[in-house]
């Protein structure tokens, strides 16, 4: 018997039942990153973090969900007889709804990072490596306690010595714990006290560290600098540092960062631990 329906039609159905499949399926994907554990907001805090995310799709043209759908048994049942004889619709339909939702994520990102430029390419407080005049700009957010932060930490170094065009900007951004904030603290503080050299030590040292976060381990490393603990420590707990962790902290949530590391080359914002490789051509292509 022949179906009252078209192939599109059908097609289309299919494509809202994978997509809403994929989204409760693929709703806790990590994507090589470390996320914050704390403890989950209350609804009302939930819903006020969504509403910049709700304004940039609609910026974008997108239109808002209908609140309910209702379909008819009948047509159900054709749905359900359509896809028990071809099956293959279900992937065609899930690998076109992954690519619209990867454009519209990207759409959303560009959105959002051009809202944001100053605060993520020209803070004045954050270390800057590579080549502080290269042509491509790439911010990185970490936290010391991140096992692919750790893991990360060899491609970048891997990128700067291939790509001598890369400025390198870090954000410290510990979400892990009492000790990621010490660690994080510890190094805005030798970046003030000690300048840049120094903290690239440091940063290279607190991201290979595989032991506790200690104020022990901590004094330790300081005497390996050169630093007198104590003016660390006073450094550690003043306001300057303070207010500078919580600016990438409203940084963060402005752009809807929530896990490490998180990277933002130019235009292009990177989720999740990469190769230096992936980098690499990302960075040719912004050139050209």
């Amino acid at each position: 018997m022949t179906l009252p329906l078209t192939d599109s039609a059908l097609i289309g159905t299919c494509l809202a039942a994978s997509a809403l499949g994929l989204i409760v399926l693929t709703s806790s994907g990590s994507n090589g990153q470390t996320t914050d554990v704390g403890e989950q907001a209350p609804a009302a805090q939930v819903e006020a973090q969504t509403t910049p995310q709700e304004d940039v799709l609609a910026q974008l043209g997108a239109s808002p969900a209908p609140e309910t759908v209702r379909v008819d048994a009948e047509f159900g049942e054709q749905v359900r007889s359509y896809l028990l004889q071809n099956p293959e619709v279900i992937f065609e339909a899930v690998a076109a709804f992954e690519q619209r939702s990867a454009q519209a994520q990207a759409d959303m990102d560009r959105a959002i990072l051009d809202a944001n430029v100053e605060a993520l390419f020209n803070d004045p407080n954050s270390w800057v490596g590579g080549n502080p005049e290269g042509d491509i700009a790439l911010v990185e957010f970490l936290d010391y306690r991140c096992g692919f932060c750790k893991r990360a930490h060899d491609e970048l170094l891997e990128l700067l010595e291939a790509d001598s065009g890369i400025r390198l900007i870090v954000k410290e951004f510990p979400i892990l714990g009492p000790e990621s904030e010490l660690a994080s603290r510890f190094a805005i503080a030798t970046l003030r006290l000690g300048g840049d050299d120094m903290y690239q030590q440091v940063n290279d040292t607190l991201i290979r560290h595989d032991g506790p976060v200690t104020p022990e381990y901590l004094d330790e490393l300081a005497q390996v600098l050169g630093l007198e603990f104590d003016a660390v420590v006073a450094e550690m707990e003043s306001e300057a540092v303070s207010t500078i962790l919580a600016e990438n902290r409203a940084l963060a949530q402005r752009l809807q960062i929530s896990g490490t590391p998180t990277f933002v080359m130019e235009t292009e914002m990177i989720r999740g631990y990469v190769e230096a490789d992936v980098l690499l051509e990302l960075a040719e292509s912004l050139r050209n």
